[in-house]
């Protein structure tokens, strides 16, 4: 069964995002199924809850974009997310531990589960207005699955505790611990009060997601 899929991820890989490829490097995820020793320990248990810098659950990564993935460790290694444990992790790989892990994280767990076009849960009046103010689905998709570029996340039923500190660390981007630097994404939030970011958060993470959670066994 693991032989199987292997061979799977390794055949899905190829799809990987072409922004990699025209760099020259492309994910292998099988490959990146053997450097995954470091994320398995938070990423790969459900409902895991980081407590520092600040708590909250580490956000499910399986079936999230590869480009993405890659952007976001990028952005670790080079000091534009400043999460101290996931900037430690990153400053260790290379270019192509980036891509492979990538690779393999967007496809671990099989196929992703079909998600409906539109929002399963219609926005109330209040949340549609802070969607609409920010215009957050021109770039994440109506329905927050299908982003307009790979690089950006889906973010349909991630952790909202997750979402609301990830938004928050762009609107605090020069905090040298928990900030992120991104220009766009730092003038998106900054008109939104804490609270608004919160009630997005749990609005967008109550919609039905393409990503999961994938246990790992005991013994590997």
């Amino acid at each position: 069964m693991k032989l199987l899929f292997s061979t799977l991820i390794a055949v899905l890989a190829m799809t990987l995002h072409p922004a990699a490829q025209a760099q020259g490097i492309t994910g292998d995820a099988a490959a990146g199924e053997k450097k995954n020793a470091m994320c398995i320990g938070c990423h790969g248990i459900k409902g895991y809850q980081a407590s520092f810098p600040e708590v909250h659950k580490v956000p499910m990564i399986a079936g999230q974009n590869a480009a993405y993935i890659a952007a976001a460790l990028t952005a670790y290694k080079k000091g534009d997310r400043k999460h101290p444990t996931m900037r430690g992790i990153a400053e260790t790989l290379s270019e192509q531990d980036i891509a492979d892990l990538a690779a393999y994280y967007s496809v671990e767990g099989g196929p992703v589960a079909e998600t409906p076009a539109k929002p399963a849960r219609t926005p109330g009046p209040l949340i549609a207005e802070l969607l609409k103010k920010g215009n957050c689905a021109a770039c994440h998709g109506e329905n927050f699955n299908q982003p307009i570029d790979a690089s950006y996340p889906k973010l349909a039923g991630q952790h909202a505790d997750y979402l609301y500190v990830a938004l928050k660390a762009y609107k605090n981007n020069a905090n040298a611990v928990i900030g992120r630097n991104n220009a766009i994404m730092s003038a998106q939030v900054k008109p939104y009060s804490l609270d608004e970011l919160d009630a997005l958060a749990d609005y967008i993470g109550s919609l039905p997601s393409e990503m999961k959670t994938v246990p790992q066994p005991k013994f590997r």
